[in-house]
């Protein structure tokens, strides 16, 4: 008897509750194979169950696979970690989810089932294929068999052209092992959609059918496997005629060669070339975040030389000002501030950063040198980097969405459900930044430094994240962490920093967001990003070079203007996309145009915005602008700059209305040295906007101000005239 019993209360199967989802009866797949997922013998449980409580959701984070789990059962998430599961389903709540005397009496099978009550209602089809696995694992003894691993999932078609929507696109998956076999896993596969409302598919016959024309993308989820599929539907019916088809547009550079492959592939048109007024502005402010002055407006536009848009930009690039808005556009990535007050130390990190813009020290450098620092923060600008986290685990995180573009911090508490990124790679990343003493005014290497690992509940030991662990006895990791990070083989470091590049001069991310770089999240032009990256190392790292690349471009130097074929084209790049001003630059460019200085908190009357070691410095005009503080990553802050405040305060608040007409502004000059009217209209234009007046817009102002009239009895209206360019959509975005 004390046999029996003890035997009763060995583990059981899946849970106490194995889901909530619509019931799901056998699927089959057309052209199927064997399943291969139950061998004749045996069921192995890593291989064989995992992929139906994937399949079925039950190991998804709305039910058991979420962080407290569900019903006191808890999986981990898509199946991560089987030997956890393993446990759960058999040794805990007393072994009572598996019934080895009575297999089809276990919780495993009757919950899921609704043969007993069930949370997520019924799961599974009784008679179904996946039930009979778990009766049949379970009747085999319950064991915890893994004779292979899987080694990679292939999926057809991985990239795929569709000419007619009508058409269904069947999905295979093939699962491929450490032992050499191969299986057909289409059935045990979870197809995703990341717009449903674009794709469906018959989760039972993996049928896609697509809705919506346009680049789209489905996640292909096995194991611990997931792959994107890419769906491309022509965004027009019919072939672009010759005169507006990508086709006429010559390709200069390998950047327009990839632009305009995929432009063919939607068959969507590309919008003309701006014109050089248009670029003027355009580079001026991409390169070095100010408007271009009246006089270069002038000079460019009676520029004849055909080489003048490369003369303007390697001048740009060589500029003061390029210095001083790169080190602002560096500075927001590194996150410079007064954390608690900490000015010395913003103060030493802006200016270290601004000497390495200046002198053109390469990205990798800047990279080693701020991973790499200790000593005093007040004198040792780089070592600052360690004080803009409160730890080690968000110093992992900053760490890798700054330098990799990878959201570490979704390993934290589980395996990445969407990358390859492990909680290993988490906390052994920390575990190198642990041995850093950062709590004071000098950060130096603290030996005694750890972190515990949530899943063992030890300490963590030292890992460059997807790589490899580092000797549990190593004292400050960090060298072989950045030896590996700038290697010429890291497939992140480059790629992160050119998409962020690619993404000022162009308003759009090549990868969107920019800190979130996985397989499942693929570029739109990924032989472009890989070529920019590559260019990049190739020249040392050099950011000046990867600019001047892309402000040269055919792409970047298009009009904004769209066609009725690309109006809806968003990230395609057949037209430019119109960006709104960061505060800083919006605010300089108010400033400029008003010819009247913003002063912020103590600094000297004309410091510029963008100039700002601290974005903590007092400042109405960049509060009501929506600045970023810095305390988090900008990059997700870009709608702020665009709110509802700052429209208000540009219509009626005093930004604007306190200084339009101030003895001194530019309106107030004009009229004092005797310019007539339209002579101040068109000043004000080129200040503004880097151009003339049209000839509709020529017409409109003689229609409102009295052109034979001195220019001071016009002032009201001519304050009137500047108030509406500086609130016009024109001028607030770089376009």
């Amino acid at each position: 008897m004390k046999a029996i019993q003890l035997t009763l209360i060995i583990p059981t199967l899946l849970a106490v509750s194995i889901l909530c989802g619509p019931i799901h009866q056998n699927p089959s797949v057309a052209n199927d194979e064997p399943s291969g997922l139950a061998t004749p013998d045996r069921v192995d449980f890593e291989n064989d169950l995992i992929p139906v409580f994937t399949k079925f959701g039950c190991n998804a984070g709305a039910c058991h696979g979420a962080a407290a789990g569900r019903g006191e059962f808890n999986l981990s998430l898509f199946g991560g970690n089987p030997q956890a599961d393993y446990k759960a389903i058999v040794r805990q709540f007393a072994g009572r989810r598996v019934n080895l005397m009575h297999p089809e009496e276990s919780l495993i099978l009757l919950k899921p089932t609704a043969q007993t009550k069930h949370g997520g209602g019924q799961v599974l089809d009784e008679d179904g294929e996946a039930a009979k696995l778990l009766h049949n694992w379970i009747r085999q003894g319950a064991t915890y068999e893994t004779l292979r691993h899987l080694a990679r999932v292939k999926i057809s078609p991985q990239k795929h052209v569709i000419s007619n929507l009508e058409n269904p696109i069947q999905l295979h998956a093939t699962a491929h092992f450490s032992d050499g076999t191969t299986e057909n896993v289409t059935r045990w596969t979870v197809f995703t959609p990341e717009d449903i409302s674009a794709i469906e598919i018959d989760a039972a016959t993996a049928v896609a059918k697509v809705r919506r024309r346009g680049r789209h993308i489905i996640l292909a989820r096995y194991l611990t496997e997931v792959v994107p599929i890419e769906f491309i539907t022509p965004l027009n019916e019919v072939p672009i005629s010759d005169e507006t088809h990508t086709s006429s547009e010559s390709v200069e550079t390998s950047i327009d060669g990839e632009i305009l492959k995929l432009l063919s592939t939607l068959r969507l048109p590309v919008s003309p070339a701006a014109n050089d007024a248009t670029f003027l502005r355009r580079v001026t402010l991409d390169l070095t975040g100010r408007l271009p002055a009246p006089d270069a407006v002038t000079a460019f536009l009676a520029d004849s030389d055909a080489n003048k848009r490369e003369t303007l930009v390697d001048a740009l690039l060589d500029s003061d000002e390029f210095n001083g808005y790169w080190t602002l556009q560096l500075a927001k990535l590194l996150r410079i501030h007064s954390k608690g007050g900490n000015t010395q130390g913003a103060f030493a990190y802006h200016q270290w950063l601004a000497q390495q813009i200046r002198e053109g020290v390469g990205y990798d450098q800047i990279a080693r040198s701020v991973i790499l620092a200790t000593g005093d923060s007040h004198e040792v600008g780089p070592a600052n980097f360690y004080r803009t986290v409160n730890s080690a685990g968000e110093q992992a995180e900053f760490m890798s969405e700054l330098f990799m573009g990878a959201r570490l911090r979704c390993a934290n508490c589980h395996n990445h459900p969407l990358d390859k990124w492990t909680q290993d790679d988490y906390h052994g990343l920390a575990a190198i930044f642990a041995k850093i003493e950062a709590n004071g005014q000098v950060i130096k290497v603290k030996p005694s430094g750890e972190v515990i690992h949530p899943a063992t509940r030890e300490k963590a030991v030292p890992r460059i994240p997807g790589d490899r662990f580092l000797s549990t006895d190593v004292t400050d990791g960090r060298l072989e962490l950045v030896d590996w990070l700038t290697g010429v083989g890291n497939s992140y470091f480059a790629k992160a920093i050119v998409n962020r590049l690619w993404k000022a001069m162009m308003g759009r991310g090549l990868v969107e967001p920019v800190d979130d770089f996985r397989s499942t999240n693929p570029a739109t032009h990924p032989e472009l990003l890989t070529a920019l990256a590559d260019d990049f190392v190739a020249h040392d790292y050099d950011l000046r070079r990867t600019l001047k690349r892309i402000a040269l471009s055919a792409a970047y130097t298009r009009s904004a203007n769209t066609l009725p074929q690309n109006a809806t084209d968003d990230r395609f790049y057949s037209h430019a996309l119109q960006k709104p001003l960061e505060s800083e630059v919006l605010a300089d460019a108010i400033s400029d145009v008003l010819g009247v200085p913003d002063v912020y908190g103590n600094e000297p009357k004309g410091t510029r915005a963008v100039s700002l070691f601290d974005p903590n410095t007092e400042s109405d005009a960049l509060d009501i602008l929506g600045r970023c503080g810095r305390e988090t990553s900008c990059e997700s802050s870009v709608g702020a700059t665009d709110g509802l405040q700052r429209k208000l305060h540009l219509f009626n608040g005093d930004l604007l209305n306190a200084r339009i007409g101030v003895p001194g502004s530019r309106l107030d000059r004009l009229v004092s040295i005797g310019k007539s009217p339209m002579e101040i209209v068109n000043e004000f234009y080129l200040a503004a906007l880097s151009r003339h007046p049209t000839d509709t817009e020529q017409q409109f102002w003689e229609q409102h101000i009295d052109v034979s009239a001195s220019a001071n009895s016009q002032r009201a209206v001519l304050e009137d005239m500047v108030w509406s360019l500086l609130t016009c959509n024109e001028f607030v975005t770089n376009h």
